[in-house]
């Protein structure tokens, strides 16, 4: 399937195709490892009540980043992406940096390599994304090809962190990898 093809489905669909993909961005480039799915019926998607200044990239064209900033100090980064006439994206959860490695050093100070974009907000920085990209398509996205994929054993399980629609298992890893983040429920309140 191809990449526009794949990013006018459901992100549901699209979400665990996603990983083993590589995403470049100002000079890093980085294998996705975790995904999260939002789609335009899910109480947890940001555009479940409507479309507003913040959220209006996820109701435009796929392919472009909704970028957002959370908790007063961190950016996130998701990959836009519905069929015709929904909002939805899919939040970029985690992924190892395969080349720009010193660059992204250099943004995130000295962490262990696994932890350099292991995390949402860790991932947003080490490809150097804040809220001057959002709305984007300023980046290459490579899907992995058919022998990569074969190879990939896929998880899936509940968002983190997340209070409404918790039990839909959207969030979506690869199986085993060190730079997969901690899965952590979100609190009661």
């Amino acid at each position: 399937m191809l990449l526009t093809d794949l990013l006018h489905q459901r992100p549901e669909v699209t979400a665990p195709r996603l990983l083993g993909a590589t995403l470049s961005f100002d000079g890093v480039k980085v294998r996705l490892t975790e995904v999260e799915a939002y789609a335009a019926d899910d109480p947890g998607s940001h555009a479940f009540r409507g479309e507003t200044n913040r959220n209006r990239v996820m109701f435009g064209p796929p392919g472009r980043l909704y970028v957002y900033f959370t908790y007063g100090m961190h950016y996130c980064a998701n990959l836009v992406c519905h069929p015709e006439g929904e909002p939805g994206g899919i939040l970029l959860r985690a992924g190892e940096i395969v080349d720009g490695i010193e660059i992204v050093r250099e943004r995130r100070g000295s962490v262990r390599d696994v932890d350099l974009a292991r995390g949402p907000a860790r991932l947003a920085s080490a490809l150097g994304i804040d809220l001057s990209m959002n709305g984007t398509s300023d980046f290459e996205l490579d899907l992995a090809p058919a022998e990569t994929w074969a190879g990939i054993e896929v998880a899936a399980g509940p968002r983190v962190g997340l209070r409404l629609a918790p039990e839909r298992p959207w969030r979506f890893w690869v199986s085993g990898d060190p730079t997969v983040s901690r899965y952590r429920p979100a609190k009661a309140l």
